[in-house]
């Protein structure tokens, strides 16, 4: 059966495989820029007026699954047998599961104003993000009744799931409106792609071994744009149809000490599904029959589905986006008597806005000339920790990175995919990457002592709004 059955499971579909990478934080690329919309991307009379990626993608893209499923997910996606030595049947436990991914086709910014150090800035995204939970007997299931001891269970299919696909096209700005606090904001219009939601709240099931079958009985809301089958390439094309907007500010703030304090709210928005989307509310039972055949994961697959979507109503609905709030510190260090190797750390605090998760990191930049090495250490809620390495270029007008911020995760990842591999029921399975390209090109931005022409002395918007609001202090 397709590998696609065995990762979704009852989950549907796999999630396409989000974030800023903890790595990018204070590096001053553009990607970092357009993530963290306060942090500057120019330097007067070093960098050149107009930064642009050329149109080659600046993508990152991660997942992770725990629980007691990896083995067997890895052992079937890989070595085509499952192995359910790890599974708990009949207890209910859930493996979790998050993938993510986003690509800046388009990243163009310019820098305005010497005066207010005044950046603008336009792009064009393209973002997934998904999260599910699912239980040991939904994988174990698709093995056929082998692993299951007794013939009843309830409860023990509640899985729940969701991705969402979509283009974010817009705009953000970034001021300097004191000497010592910056801030910016980016807006962005959202074209939803692709939208799959379920939630299973009840569920019963039960096996009659003598005739190879078994029934599922279901009760849950499944939620979807397309549905699985129905999604084309002309699904990622931009269009109106599913409309929404996302908003992302951040201001930061450095310390006589030249500490340098940065806060983000992240990624705060909705899109409005059409109303050739489909809502489903399903309370059915369904019968699965050649559960132990070589057909069986496409027997169950095609039941479930169908038993999903016995309630279908065409019906349009609103959904958000994955908001969270950011906080970090950094400060630089030169560290040897030349001054030309800099120790850059910075401490980062992560919490999503409509979930419970939440994360911290260490990242250690070390540079040397246009060389820049980062060794990032992170751990989250789930007791997951990693540890990520990014290599970077960056003269004054180019740069270029690469890195991944679960790096070892990564490593065995890509080293389990032979047929021959062994897998162990570690804390987590895990992979990330990320990589970013950008040139300056343009006159070079000049300070006013240096500029060959005069300026008009004004500042931006908000620092004017700046100083009317705080003069009197």
């Amino acid at each position: 059966m397709k590998k696609i059955l065995l990762i979704s499971c009852f989950l549907l579909i796999a999630a396409t495989g989000f974030s800023q990478q903890y790595s990018l934080y204070n590096t001053g690329t553009l990607f970092d820029a357009f993530e963290n919309p306060s942090q500057r991307s120019f330097i007067p009379d070093t960098s050149k007026k107009y930064a642009f990626n050329f149109l080659i993608p600046n993508f990152d893209a991660n997942f992770f699954l725990t629980g007691n499923a990896q083995q067997t997910l890895m052992s079937r996606a890989f070595s085509s047998k499952y192995d359910n030595s790890a599974l708990q049947i009949g207890t209910g436990a859930l493996n979790k599961a998050n993938a993510n991914a986003s690509a800046y086709t388009l990243m163009f910014k310019m820098f305005a104003s010497i005066n207010g150090y005044e950046e603008l800035g336009l792009f064009f995204e393209t973002k997934s993000e998904g999260r599910g939970a699912f239980t040991d007997e939904s994988i174990g299931l698709f093995n056929g009744p082998s692993a299951f001891p007794s013939n009843i269970y309830d409860n023990v299919l509640n899985d729940h799931f969701y991705n969402q696909v979509y283009n974010n096209l817009g705009f953000t700005y970034r001021e300097k409106i004191s000497n010592q606090v910056a801030v910016g904001f980016k807006v962005g219009f959202l074209m939803g792609i692709d939208y799959n939601k379920l939630d299973i709240y009840e569920s019963h099931l039960s096996f009659d071994r003598l005739n190879d079958a078994a029934t599922i009985s279901l009760r849950g809301k499944y939620s979807y744009s397309s549905g699985p089958g129905n999604f084309d390439k002309r699904n990622l094309y931009p269009t109106s149809r599913s409309p929404g907007l996302q908003f992302t500010a951040g201001m930061s703030y450095t310390t006589d000490e030249n500490i340098t304090f940065q806060g983000n709210l992240k990624d705060i928005g909705f899109i409005h599904w059409y109303n050739n989307s489909t809502v489903s509310y399903f309370d059915k039972t369904t019968t699965v029959t050649g559960i132990s055949s070589s057909k069986r994961e496409k027997n169950i697959y095609g039941a479930v589905y169908n038993l999903f979507k016995s309630g279908d109503q065409s019906s349009s609905f609103n959904s958000s986006t994955d908001g969270r709030v950011e906080l970090s510190a950094t400060k630089s260090y030169y560290i040897d008597g030349n001054s030309t190797v800099k120790y850059i750390p910075t401490l980062i605090v992560s919490k999503d806005l409509f979930y419970d998760s939440f994360a911290g990191a260490m990242v250690n930049r070390f540079q040397y000339k246009s060389l820049n090495g980062s060794l990032t250490a992170s751990y989250d809620n789930l007791n997951l920790f990693n540890i990520g390495l990014q290599l970077m270029y960056k003269p004054n007008n180019f740069e270029v990175f690469i890195g991944s911020d679960r790096l070892t995760h990564t490593l065995s990842f890509a080293g389990s995919t032979g047929k021959s591999s062994t897998y162990t029921n570690s804390s987590f399975t895990g992979a990330d990457i990320y990589f970013g390209f950008a040139i300056h090109f343009g006159p070079v931005v000049e300070h006013p002592l240096n500029a060959n022409t005069i300026p008009d002395g004004n500042k931006g918007f908000l620092a004017r709004l700046w100083n009317r609001l705080f003069k009197a202090y």
